[in-house]
């Protein structure tokens, strides 16, 4: 994985639950990640899914995955395309659910994310600690992700860490 991601902001406000990312509907009737990603934030709003694009980023407000334990909304949100999802604050096991799938989670200041609009360009740096909108040329200090998380990401996940080590990361 890129240490710099950069991609389109798509803008949530708080809030934004598990069935709001993947209705019941759909993770009830199956665990395909591209069926699923047909079918990402339906439950926000239906349009949502025909303007997301590979590489794109969501910045949200505060409790972004609160919910189900179950790991189909950051399947579902991986397998659209979206690179990183830039939170103030997650469910804590949608966040690990997140960087076991690969998908990595930022956690990011209020004023930061409240000035992000809808499609600007935002870029994140995983090792350096930094988000910035590209659009606009701003940008804040977020704690660095650990070097374990980043192993893991990179890795693609936690299964492929463990495939391609033999061992967790934290061993």
């Amino acid at each position: 994985m890129a240490r710099v991601l950069k991609g389109r902001a798509i803008k949530m406000g708080d809030d934004i639950n598990t069935d709001f990312i993947i209705p019941y509907q759909y993770k009830a009737r199956t665990n395909d990640p591209r069926e699923l990603a047909k079918h990402v934030f339906e439950g926000l709003d239906p349009e949502l899914p025909k303007r997301i694009r590979p590489g794109d980023i969501v910045v949200a407000g505060r409790n972004f995955g609160y919910g189900s334990s179950r790991e189909q909304a950051p399947l579902a949100i991986k397998a659209a395309g979206i690179q990183a999802i830039i939170a103030e604050s997650f469910a804590r096991i949608f966040y690990r659910n997140a960087v076991n799938l690969g998908l990595p989670p930022v956690i990011a200041p209020r004023e930061w994310i409240d000035r992000v609009e809808d499609g600007d360009i935002v870029s994140v740096d995983l090792e350096e600690g930094v988000v910035r909108d590209e659009t606009k040329g701003f940008e804040a200090r977020v704690k660095p992700m650990p070097r374990f998380l980043r192993e893991i990401l990179d890795a693609g996940g936690l299964a492929q860490y463990y495939r391609r080590f033999g061992r967790l990361p934290w061993e």
